[in-house]
Protein backbone atom coordinates (compact mmCIF):
# COMPACT_ATOMS: atom_id res chain seq x y z
CA UNK A 1 0.00 0.00 0.00
CA UNK A 2 0.92 3.74 -0.39
CA UNK A 3 -0.11 7.02 0.84
CA UNK A 4 -2.16 8.77 -1.96
CA UNK A 5 -0.42 11.69 -3.20
CA UNK A 6 -2.74 14.99 -2.38
CA UNK A 7 -4.30 16.37 -5.33
CA UNK A 8 -1.90 19.17 -6.26
CA UNK A 9 0.77 16.64 -6.83
CA UNK A 10 1.27 16.44 -10.48
CA UNK A 11 1.73 12.59 -10.14
CA UNK A 12 -0.58 10.29 -9.16
CA UNK A 13 1.14 8.24 -5.81
CA UNK A 14 -1.03 5.29 -5.64
CA UNK A 15 -1.48 2.16 -7.46
CA UNK A 16 -4.28 1.82 -10.15
CA UNK A 17 -5.70 -1.54 -10.58
CA UNK A 18 -7.82 -2.54 -13.52
CA UNK A 19 -8.64 -5.97 -15.39
CA UNK A 20 -6.07 -8.35 -16.22
CA UNK A 21 -4.43 -8.08 -19.46
CA UNK A 22 -4.06 -11.47 -21.91
CA UNK A 23 -1.54 -9.79 -24.03
CA UNK A 24 1.60 -7.48 -24.12
CA UNK A 25 3.02 -4.58 -26.46
CA UNK A 26 1.56 -4.23 -29.63
CA UNK A 27 0.01 -0.38 -30.41
CA UNK A 28 -0.87 0.47 -27.02
CA UNK A 29 2.54 -0.30 -25.58
CA UNK A 30 3.99 1.94 -28.16
CA UNK A 31 1.73 4.54 -28.06
CA UNK A 32 2.34 4.99 -24.10
CA UNK A 33 6.21 4.61 -24.70
CA UNK A 34 6.04 7.48 -26.70
CA UNK A 35 3.63 9.38 -24.26
CA UNK A 36 5.29 8.89 -21.26
CA UNK A 37 8.52 10.18 -22.75
CA UNK A 38 7.36 13.25 -24.39
CA UNK A 39 6.26 13.96 -20.72
CA UNK A 40 9.59 13.63 -19.49
CA UNK A 41 12.05 14.99 -22.41
CA UNK A 42 9.49 16.45 -24.87
CA UNK A 43 9.38 15.88 -28.42
CA UNK A 44 12.79 16.60 -30.18
CA UNK A 45 14.67 15.33 -26.78
CA UNK A 46 12.44 11.69 -27.20
CA UNK A 47 13.55 11.31 -30.90
CA UNK A 48 17.17 12.35 -30.37
CA UNK A 49 17.37 10.28 -27.39
CA UNK A 50 15.44 7.34 -28.10
CA UNK A 51 16.61 6.69 -31.25
CA UNK A 52 20.74 6.00 -29.64
CA UNK A 53 19.30 3.65 -27.17
CA UNK A 54 21.09 0.26 -27.52
CA UNK A 55 22.62 1.43 -30.87
CA UNK A 56 26.30 0.31 -32.00
CA UNK A 57 27.00 4.43 -31.83
CA UNK A 58 24.62 5.19 -28.67
CA UNK A 59 24.18 3.75 -25.27
CA UNK A 60 22.92 0.91 -23.54
CA UNK A 61 19.42 1.06 -22.10
CA UNK A 62 19.62 1.14 -18.42
CA UNK A 63 16.20 -0.43 -18.07
CA UNK A 64 17.65 -4.33 -18.49
CA UNK A 65 20.93 -6.38 -19.87
CA UNK A 66 19.03 -8.45 -22.67
CA UNK A 67 21.74 -8.82 -25.28
CA UNK A 68 21.95 -6.85 -28.55
CA UNK A 69 22.59 -9.20 -31.99
CA UNK A 70 24.58 -7.44 -34.60
CA UNK A 71 21.17 -6.57 -36.75
CA UNK A 72 19.54 -4.18 -34.76
CA UNK A 73 16.03 -2.50 -34.94
CA UNK A 74 15.74 1.11 -35.56
CA UNK A 75 14.04 1.35 -32.20
CA UNK A 76 16.09 -1.11 -30.34
CA UNK A 77 14.16 -0.56 -27.33
CA UNK A 78 11.15 -1.82 -25.25
CA UNK A 79 8.21 0.10 -23.36
CA UNK A 80 10.16 -0.43 -19.81
CA UNK A 81 13.37 0.78 -21.96
CA UNK A 82 11.95 4.15 -22.96
CA UNK A 83 10.16 4.58 -19.57
CA UNK A 84 13.91 4.04 -17.54
CA UNK A 85 15.79 6.56 -20.18
CA UNK A 86 12.92 9.37 -20.09
CA UNK A 87 13.09 9.34 -16.32
CA UNK A 88 17.28 9.39 -16.57
CA UNK A 89 17.02 12.19 -19.42
CA UNK A 90 13.89 14.08 -18.37
CA UNK A 91 13.88 17.66 -18.03
CA UNK A 92 12.12 17.33 -14.50
CA UNK A 93 14.40 18.98 -12.21
CA UNK A 94 14.71 18.90 -8.10
CA UNK A 95 16.29 21.72 -6.53
CA UNK A 96 16.83 22.44 -3.33
CA UNK A 97 13.56 24.04 -3.24
CA UNK A 98 12.48 21.04 -2.88
CA UNK A 99 13.90 19.39 -0.20
CA UNK A 100 13.22 22.30 2.09
CA UNK A 101 9.36 21.97 1.24
CA UNK A 102 9.39 17.79 1.98
CA UNK A 103 11.07 16.65 5.09
CA UNK A 104 12.38 13.20 5.37
CA UNK A 105 9.70 11.81 7.00
CA UNK A 106 7.40 12.90 4.10
CA UNK A 107 9.74 11.58 1.12
CA UNK A 108 9.84 8.61 3.54
CA UNK A 109 5.82 7.67 2.40
CA UNK A 110 6.12 8.36 -1.11
CA UNK A 111 5.85 5.44 -3.48
CA UNK A 112 9.77 5.30 -5.49
CA UNK A 113 7.30 5.91 -8.49
CA UNK A 114 6.58 9.29 -7.40
CA UNK A 115 10.11 10.19 -5.77
CA UNK A 116 11.97 8.98 -9.03
CA UNK A 117 9.28 11.44 -10.78
CA UNK A 118 9.84 14.78 -9.49
CA UNK A 119 12.75 14.84 -11.81
CA UNK A 120 17.04 14.75 -11.31
CA UNK A 121 18.74 16.68 -8.50
CA UNK A 122 20.72 19.91 -9.55
CA UNK A 123 22.97 19.93 -7.03
CA UNK A 124 24.42 17.75 -4.24
CA UNK A 125 22.50 17.32 -1.16
CA UNK A 126 22.90 15.87 2.23
CA UNK A 127 20.83 14.83 5.57
CA UNK A 128 23.09 16.29 8.23
CA UNK A 129 22.84 14.99 11.49
CA UNK A 130 20.06 15.35 13.50
CA UNK A 131 18.24 17.35 10.24
CA UNK A 132 14.99 16.51 9.12
CA UNK A 133 15.44 17.20 5.50
CA UNK A 134 18.26 17.57 3.26
CA UNK A 135 20.43 20.32 2.44
CA UNK A 136 22.04 21.72 -0.13
CA UNK A 137 26.47 21.01 -0.34
CA UNK A 138 28.76 22.67 -2.92
CA UNK A 139 31.10 19.91 -4.56
CA UNK A 140 33.48 20.42 -2.80
CA UNK A 141 32.27 19.97 0.59
CA UNK A 142 30.65 16.91 -0.52
CA UNK A 143 34.09 15.70 -2.00
CA UNK A 144 36.02 16.37 1.28
CA UNK A 145 32.84 15.24 3.62
CA UNK A 146 33.12 11.59 1.15
CA UNK A 147 37.03 11.64 1.91
CA UNK A 148 36.87 12.80 5.19
CA UNK A 149 34.29 9.42 6.25
CA UNK A 150 36.94 6.99 3.90
CA UNK A 151 40.05 7.88 5.67
CA UNK A 152 38.48 7.72 9.41
CA UNK A 153 38.28 4.11 8.56
CA UNK A 154 40.62 2.00 9.90
CA UNK A 155 40.81 -0.50 6.59
CA UNK A 156 39.37 -0.09 3.07
CA UNK A 157 37.57 -3.33 3.53
CA UNK A 158 35.40 -1.59 5.49
CA UNK A 159 33.92 0.66 2.82
CA UNK A 160 30.84 -1.02 0.30
CA UNK A 161 31.01 0.50 -2.87
CA UNK A 162 27.28 -0.13 -4.06
CA UNK A 163 26.00 0.38 -7.44
CA UNK A 164 22.61 -0.01 -9.54
CA UNK A 165 21.72 -1.46 -12.40
CA UNK A 166 20.52 1.87 -13.65
CA UNK A 167 24.07 3.34 -13.72
CA UNK A 168 25.68 3.76 -16.85
CA UNK A 169 28.73 1.28 -17.91
CA UNK A 170 30.60 4.01 -18.73
CA UNK A 171 29.79 5.47 -14.50
CA UNK A 172 30.40 2.27 -13.16
CA UNK A 173 33.93 1.47 -14.70
CA UNK A 174 35.19 4.61 -13.28
CA UNK A 175 33.18 3.89 -9.95
CA UNK A 176 35.16 0.40 -9.30
CA UNK A 177 38.63 1.96 -10.72
CA UNK A 178 37.54 4.58 -7.99
CA UNK A 179 37.19 1.75 -5.27
CA UNK A 180 40.17 -0.29 -6.47
CA UNK A 181 42.66 2.34 -6.11
CA UNK A 182 41.24 3.42 -2.58
CA UNK A 183 41.89 -0.72 -1.90
CA UNK A 184 38.80 -2.96 -1.89
CA UNK A 185 37.02 -4.90 -4.18
CA UNK A 186 33.66 -4.47 -1.91
CA UNK A 187 31.52 -3.67 -5.30
CA UNK A 188 28.20 -5.33 -4.85
CA UNK A 189 25.86 -4.19 -8.12
CA UNK A 190 22.26 -5.09 -7.83
CA UNK A 191 22.56 -8.81 -9.58
CA UNK A 192 24.54 -9.74 -5.88
CA UNK A 193 20.81 -8.52 -4.30
CA UNK A 194 18.83 -10.30 -6.75
CA UNK A 195 20.83 -13.25 -7.86
CA UNK A 196 23.89 -14.46 -4.66
CA UNK A 197 21.39 -17.59 -4.40
CA UNK A 198 22.02 -18.55 -8.02
CA UNK A 199 25.64 -17.30 -7.44
CA UNK A 200 26.00 -19.52 -4.58
CA UNK A 201 24.32 -22.87 -5.75
CA UNK A 202 25.41 -22.76 -9.62
CA UNK A 203 29.25 -22.74 -8.27
CA UNK A 204 28.31 -25.66 -5.70
CA UNK A 205 26.83 -27.60 -8.84
CA UNK A 206 28.57 -26.46 -11.90
CA UNK A 207 31.53 -24.74 -10.48
CA UNK A 208 30.83 -21.35 -11.75
CA UNK A 209 28.05 -18.58 -10.48
CA UNK A 210 26.80 -17.90 -13.56
CA UNK A 211 24.55 -18.92 -16.58
CA UNK A 212 25.82 -21.35 -18.83
CA UNK A 213 23.82 -20.12 -21.82
CA UNK A 214 23.82 -17.56 -24.73
CA UNK A 215 21.13 -15.69 -26.37
CA UNK A 216 22.00 -18.00 -29.45
CA UNK A 217 21.20 -20.62 -27.67
CA UNK A 218 17.38 -20.47 -27.14
CA UNK A 219 16.75 -19.88 -30.45
CA UNK A 220 18.07 -23.72 -30.65
CA UNK A 221 15.95 -24.86 -28.01
CA UNK A 222 13.53 -27.42 -27.75
CA UNK A 223 12.20 -26.66 -24.68
CA UNK A 224 12.66 -23.90 -22.71
CA UNK A 225 11.07 -23.36 -19.07
CA UNK A 226 10.44 -20.00 -17.48
CA UNK A 227 10.37 -20.27 -13.82
CA UNK A 228 9.75 -17.30 -11.45
CA UNK A 229 10.33 -14.51 -13.69
CA UNK A 230 7.87 -11.87 -15.38
CA UNK A 231 9.63 -11.33 -19.27
CA UNK A 232 6.71 -8.93 -20.22
CA UNK A 233 7.19 -6.85 -17.07
CA UNK A 234 10.76 -6.64 -16.29
CA UNK A 235 12.57 -7.13 -19.42
CA UNK A 236 10.30 -7.27 -22.77
CA UNK A 237 12.80 -7.78 -24.77
CA UNK A 238 13.34 -11.21 -23.64
CA UNK A 239 9.64 -11.59 -25.74
CA UNK A 240 10.77 -11.63 -28.88
CA UNK A 241 13.75 -13.84 -28.66
CA UNK A 242 11.09 -16.14 -26.84
CA UNK A 243 8.90 -15.26 -30.30
CA UNK A 244 12.09 -16.07 -32.51
CA UNK A 245 12.28 -19.66 -30.74
CA UNK A 246 8.83 -20.24 -31.11
CA UNK A 247 9.06 -19.89 -34.80
CA UNK A 248 12.05 -22.46 -34.39
CA UNK A 249 10.28 -24.54 -32.78
CA UNK A 250 10.89 -24.38 -29.41
CA UNK A 251 8.24 -24.98 -26.68
CA UNK A 252 7.61 -22.87 -23.94
CA UNK A 253 6.66 -24.12 -20.07
CA UNK A 254 5.89 -20.92 -17.81
CA UNK A 255 6.30 -21.37 -13.96
CA UNK A 256 4.61 -18.73 -12.02
CA UNK A 257 2.19 -18.13 -9.34
CA UNK A 258 0.03 -15.92 -11.52
CA UNK A 259 -0.59 -15.72 -15.17
CA UNK A 260 1.57 -12.48 -16.85
CA UNK A 261 0.17 -11.16 -20.03
CA UNK A 262 3.34 -11.46 -22.07
CA UNK A 263 3.88 -14.95 -21.34
CA UNK A 264 0.35 -15.55 -22.57
CA UNK A 265 0.81 -13.38 -26.47
CA UNK A 266 3.01 -11.16 -27.38
CA UNK A 267 2.29 -8.29 -29.76
CA UNK A 268 5.62 -7.83 -31.33
CA UNK A 269 5.81 -3.89 -31.98
CA UNK A 270 8.36 -4.28 -34.77
CA UNK A 271 6.23 -6.85 -37.31
CA UNK A 272 3.06 -6.59 -39.16
CA UNK A 273 1.90 -9.77 -36.99
CA UNK A 274 2.12 -7.71 -33.80
CA UNK A 275 0.46 -4.58 -34.47
CA UNK A 276 -1.90 -6.13 -36.71
CA UNK A 277 -2.55 -9.62 -36.81
CA UNK A 278 -2.82 -10.92 -32.78
CA UNK A 279 0.74 -11.84 -32.17
CA UNK A 280 1.94 -15.07 -30.95
CA UNK A 281 0.91 -17.02 -28.25
CA UNK A 282 3.70 -18.14 -26.10
CA UNK A 283 3.06 -20.74 -23.51
CA UNK A 284 2.48 -24.12 -24.21
CA UNK A 285 2.08 -25.26 -20.58
CA UNK A 286 1.33 -22.68 -17.57
CA UNK A 287 2.16 -24.58 -13.86
CA UNK A 288 0.22 -21.78 -11.76
CA UNK A 289 2.42 -22.60 -8.68
CA UNK A 290 1.76 -21.80 -5.26
CA UNK A 291 4.70 -19.74 -3.92
CA UNK A 292 7.97 -21.06 -3.04
CA UNK A 293 7.14 -24.70 -4.98
CA UNK A 294 9.56 -24.58 -7.30
CA UNK A 295 11.77 -26.44 -5.29
CA UNK A 296 8.69 -29.59 -5.05
CA UNK A 297 8.18 -29.53 -8.88
CA UNK A 298 11.80 -29.83 -10.36
CA UNK A 299 12.43 -32.26 -7.48
CA UNK A 300 9.17 -34.41 -8.65
CA UNK A 301 10.35 -33.92 -12.22
CA UNK A 302 14.03 -35.72 -11.26
CA UNK A 303 12.17 -38.25 -9.61
CA UNK A 304 9.76 -38.95 -12.70
CA UNK A 305 12.67 -39.25 -15.07
CA UNK A 306 14.37 -41.74 -13.14
CA UNK A 307 11.45 -43.88 -13.24
CA UNK A 308 11.00 -43.56 -16.54
CA UNK A 309 14.98 -44.59 -16.79
CA UNK A 310 15.24 -41.20 -19.16
CA UNK A 311 18.43 -40.23 -17.95
CA UNK A 312 21.64 -39.65 -20.10
CA UNK A 313 23.82 -42.19 -18.28
CA UNK A 314 26.52 -41.68 -20.15
CA UNK A 315 26.63 -37.93 -19.34
CA UNK A 316 25.82 -38.47 -15.47
CA UNK A 317 28.53 -40.88 -15.40
CA UNK A 318 31.32 -39.14 -17.31
CA UNK A 319 30.38 -35.33 -16.03
CA UNK A 320 28.99 -35.81 -12.68
CA UNK A 321 29.22 -36.94 -9.70
CA UNK A 322 27.28 -37.99 -6.25
CA UNK A 323 24.40 -39.11 -8.46
CA UNK A 324 23.53 -42.36 -6.47
CA UNK A 325 23.04 -39.65 -3.26
CA UNK A 326 21.16 -37.39 -5.36
CA UNK A 327 18.79 -40.32 -6.99
CA UNK A 328 18.21 -41.64 -3.59
CA UNK A 329 16.28 -38.23 -2.19
CA UNK A 330 14.85 -37.96 -5.60
CA UNK A 331 12.82 -40.67 -5.01
CA UNK A 332 12.03 -40.32 -1.73
CA UNK A 333 9.71 -37.45 -2.81
CA UNK A 334 5.83 -38.30 -2.63
CA UNK A 335 3.04 -37.38 -4.14
CA UNK A 336 1.12 -36.21 -1.59
CA UNK A 337 3.67 -33.63 -0.42
CA UNK A 338 4.65 -32.75 -3.52
CA UNK A 339 1.07 -31.38 -4.63
CA UNK A 340 0.30 -29.90 -1.46
CA UNK A 341 3.82 -27.81 -1.91
CA UNK A 342 3.32 -27.20 -5.61
CA UNK A 343 0.16 -26.42 -5.76
CA UNK A 344 -0.65 -28.16 -8.81
CA UNK A 345 -2.39 -31.39 -9.86
CA UNK A 346 -0.21 -34.30 -10.88
CA UNK A 347 -1.48 -34.44 -14.15
CA UNK A 348 0.23 -31.07 -15.13
CA UNK A 349 3.33 -32.21 -14.08
CA UNK A 350 3.33 -35.39 -15.97
CA UNK A 351 2.14 -33.49 -18.33
CA UNK A 352 5.09 -31.50 -18.02
CA UNK A 353 7.77 -34.29 -17.66
CA UNK A 354 6.14 -35.24 -21.56
CA UNK A 355 7.41 -32.06 -22.94
CA UNK A 356 10.80 -32.60 -21.29
CA UNK A 357 11.36 -35.78 -22.49
CA UNK A 358 10.74 -34.86 -25.93
CA UNK A 359 13.44 -32.50 -25.76
CA UNK A 360 16.71 -33.14 -26.62
CA UNK A 361 17.62 -29.47 -25.88
CA UNK A 362 16.05 -27.54 -22.65
CA UNK A 363 16.50 -24.63 -21.45
CA UNK A 364 15.39 -23.22 -17.66
CA UNK A 365 15.41 -19.65 -17.68
CA UNK A 366 14.87 -18.05 -13.70
CA UNK A 367 14.81 -14.78 -12.05
CA UNK A 368 13.97 -13.70 -8.71
CA UNK A 369 10.77 -15.43 -8.22
CA UNK A 370 13.19 -18.17 -7.43
CA UNK A 371 16.55 -16.29 -5.90
CA UNK A 372 13.94 -14.58 -3.00
CA UNK A 373 13.68 -17.52 -1.03
CA UNK A 374 14.68 -18.60 2.20
CA UNK A 375 15.53 -21.92 0.37
CA UNK A 376 16.29 -20.51 -2.86
CA UNK A 377 19.76 -22.09 -3.44
CA UNK A 378 18.44 -25.51 -2.60
CA UNK A 379 15.54 -25.02 -5.45
CA UNK A 380 18.33 -23.75 -8.18
CA UNK A 381 20.81 -26.88 -7.18
CA UNK A 382 17.38 -28.88 -8.14
CA UNK A 383 17.10 -26.62 -10.94
CA UNK A 384 20.64 -27.53 -12.24
CA UNK A 385 20.37 -31.51 -11.41
CA UNK A 386 16.97 -31.41 -13.30
CA UNK A 387 19.49 -30.36 -16.36
CA UNK A 388 22.21 -32.53 -15.82
CA UNK A 389 19.93 -35.78 -15.66
CA UNK A 390 19.31 -34.73 -19.28
CA UNK A 391 22.71 -33.76 -20.30
CA UNK A 392 21.61 -30.26 -20.77
CA UNK A 393 24.93 -28.70 -19.42
CA UNK A 394 27.32 -27.80 -22.09
CA UNK A 395 25.19 -28.56 -25.11
CA UNK A 396 24.26 -25.94 -28.07
CA UNK A 397 20.63 -24.99 -27.14
CA UNK A 398 20.41 -26.33 -23.67
CA UNK A 399 21.43 -24.70 -19.83
CA UNK A 400 21.12 -22.20 -17.38
CA UNK A 401 19.89 -18.51 -18.14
Amino acid sequence: MTRKAPSSDPVQDAPQVGAPAHAAAGLPAVAHSLRMARQQMGVKRTALTLLRVNQKDGFDCPGCAWPEGDERHTAEFCENGAKAVAEEATTRRVTRAFFAEHPVEDLARRSGYWLGQQGRLTEPMYLPEGGDRYEPISWDDAFALIAEELRALPSPDEAVFYTSGRTSNEAAFLYQLFAREYGTNNLPDCSNMCHESSGSALTETLGVGKGSVLLEDLYKADLIIVAGQNPGTNHPRMLSALEKAKAGGARIITVNPLPEAGMERFKNPQTPKGLAAGGTPLTDLFLQIRIGGDQALFRALNRLILERDAVDEEFVGAYTHGFEEFAEAARAAGWDETLAATGLERAEIERALEMVLASRRTVVCWAMGLTQHKHSVPTIREVVNFLLLRGNIGRPGAGVC
